[in-house]
């Protein structure tokens, strides 16, 4: 994996660092290593779910990505910089959040995992890219795209929403469950023990997805971004989405178009937006097509609304909403 240092400013850094410097390696980890607990930096929510659950009363976990925030664009504080230097664990995933990478590559001290070691990405689906050719035709869609295209330019070719497949959940436990027992020798056991508990939960969220999906009147989603793809590949779904990878960007009047002729002809029922950002695409669309609209969570972040439930209970709520807008039986 290759950092770009220039993506975490340098005056950033530099206070960081320096924040770093005043207080030594951290009072909060010395703290930590008194009382016994871990202190783990998770990028964002799917990797503090990870973390929270398999640390269990050993660790605590803070997140880089508050509740509420959309986490493709995030900017680190200063004192955020200085917890991933400090902190016994980061957990981050570059190809998200390149961010994050660059702050653990400048300034960690402890262990790391970088999700991408340790699981399979697929890449983003060209079926679901815009036509070329169609915008070749019009000056103003050729600049859309070229935007678009820089939207997605951080995610590379390869989609980084792997946290929508629970078999890819389940395989980050077990890493985390490594490293944390590298970490705390004596505790290793438990850290096991609770990354198997997780993995047998995370096992029948997959087989409840395999069943609910099995059979269903039709196949194809359309959601607001491309953040589905994952959950598309495992349970045989045709996801498209009116985003791309990002987002922030904007569809052209050729991409809106081809997928209103695709919610026809496919006898779609459901548009589904997402929290953290405007669903006002997402519900256009499905005015003008006729169809109704539903929320499909893309588990980057948790909302207001769904403060009180974790990643199991959403994802359970996507399948129960895919169920309804596909005439599953």
């Amino acid at each position: 994996m290759h950092f770009s240092p220039t993506r975490l400013t340098t005056p950033l850094a530099a206070a960081a660092l320096g924040a770093m410097a005043l207080t030594g390696c951290g009072t909060d980890s010395e703290e930590a290593a008194a009382d016994g607990t871990l202190q783990v930096a998770a990028a964002f929510y799917p990797l503090e779910f990870v973390a929270s659950r398999v640390g269990g009363d050993r660790v605590e976990v803070t997140t880089l990505t508050g509740p509420g925030t959309e986490p493709h664009d995030i900017e680190l504080t200063v004192a955020q910089t200085a917890l991933v230097g400090e902190a016994d664990l980061v957990l981050y995933q570059d190809s998200m959040q390149p961010i994050v990478g660059d702050a653990v590559e400048q300034t960690a001290d402890g262990a790391t995992l970088e999700v991408e070691e340790v699981i399979d990405f697929i890449p983003f689906a060209e079926e679901h890219d815009h036509a070329e050719d169609e915008h070749a035709e019009d000056e103003h869609a050729e600049e859309e795209e070229e935007e678009e295209e820089e939207h997605d330019h951080d995610h590379g070719d390869e989609d980084p929403h792997f946290w929508l497949d629970p078999a890819r959940m389940a395989t980050v436990a077990e890493a985390v469950a490594s490293e944390l027992g590298d970490i705390d020798p004596d505790h290793a056991e438990e850290y096991d023990a609770n990354a198997a508990a997780l993995v047998e939960e995370l096992d029948e969220l997959d087989a409840a997805y395999s069943e609910g999906l099995a059979n269903c009147e039709r196949d194809v989603v359309v959601v607001s971004h491309d953040a589905f793809g994952y959950l598309g590949d495992r349970y045989g779904l045709d996801i498209h989405g009116i985003a791309g990878l990002s987002p922030d960007a904007e569809p052209g009047p050729a991409d809106i178009a081809e997928l209103q002729e695709l919610i026809d002809a496919e006898g779609v029922t459901t548009v589904f937006s997402e929290t953290l950002v405007s669903p006002a695409t997402a519900e256009t669309l499905a005015q003008d097509a006729g169809v109704g609209t539903d929320v499909l969570d893309p588990l980057e972040g948790l909302s207001d609304e769904t403060a009180d439930e974790d990643y199991l209970s959403i994802m359970r709520s996507n399948l129960a909403s895919l169920q309804e807008a596909n005439g599953c039986q």
